[in-house]
C-alpha cells in the first residue's frame, strides 16, 4: 500500500458518529490508537498542507506525493506527538516544511511557483481605468514577494494564505515568536521599500 491510499484509507473509513466540529485535541489523542480518527485530521488539514507544498515546489506532482508523505510521516509518529499548546496542524507544516527542504537539497535548484497562482483576488469592479490601476499594483506587489528570500516569502505565505498567527509560524519555521515578528516588520519594510524605488 502507498503512503497516499494508506492515508486515504483511513480517511475513507470514518465513523460516522464524528463530525468536523469534533475538538482538534481530542482526534489526535484518539488517532493515536484509532487510524480512523486520523482520517478527520487528514481532511481537515490536507487541502492546506497540500497548497503549501505547491507553492513551495510549483509542481503539481511532487506536491502530491509530498503531502502524502507529510501525512504517512504523521500517521507513523502520531503515537510520540505530544501537544504542547501548539496547534497539530503546526507540526504537519513543520514536517511538510522539512519535506520540501530536503527536496531542494536534493534536487538543487528547483523553480518555485508564481504566488499569483496562489493569490485569488476578487475581480476589481469599476472604471476601466481604476481596474488596469489596480492590476498594476497586484503586479507589481507580487513582483516584489516573488524577490524576497525564500524564508520571507515562506513568511508572507503563511501569514497571508493560512492566516497563521505568529507564534504557530514560528514553530514551522524553527523561529521564535519573537524572530518572526522582527522578520515580518523587516519584510514590510522591504516590500515598501522596493515598491518605493519602483514608483508605487
Amino acid at each position: 500500500m502507498t503512503d497516499g491510499s494508506r492515508v486515504q484509507t483511513a480517511a475513507a473509513a470514518r465513523p460516522v458518529q464524528r463530525t468536523e466540529d469534533e475538538p482538534e485535541s481530542r482526534l489526535v489523542e484518539q488517532a493515536k490508537s484509532d487510524p480512523q480518527a486520523f482520517g478527520l485530521l487528514y481532511e481537515r488539514y490536507v487541502e492546506r498542507i497540500y497548497n503549501y507544498v505547491f507553492y513551495r515546489t510549483g509542481n503539481q506532482q511532487e506536491a502530491e506525493d509530498l503531502t502524502a508523505k507529510v501525512f504517512h510521516k504523521a500517521l507513523d509518529h502520531i503515537s510520540r506527538y505530544d501537544n504542547r499548546g501548539v496547534p497539530f496542524s503546526a507540526w504537519l507544516y513543520r514536517i511538510a516544511h522539512n519535506l520540501v527542504a530536503n527536496w531542494h537539497r536534493d534536487g538543487a535548484r528547483r523553480k518555485e511557483l508564481p504566488l499569483e497562482h496562489q493569490i485569488h483576488v476578487s475581480p476589481a469592479r469599476g472604471r476601466p481605468e481604476h481596474l488596469a490601476e489596480v492590476t498594476e499594483e497586484r503586479e507589481a506587489l507580487l513582483d516584489a514577494i516573488q524577490r524576497l528570500p525564500g524564508d520571507r516569502q515562506q513568511l508572507i505565505l503563511l501569514k497571508f494564505i493560512d492566516s497563521l498567527p505568529n507564534a504557530q509560524i514560528g514553530d514551522i519555521m524553527g523561529r521564535s515568536e519573537g524572530a518572526i515578528k522582527s522578520l515580518y516588520h523587516r519584510t514590510l519594510i522591504a516590500l515598501r521599500d522596493d515598491l518605493s524605488t519602483r514608483g508605487f
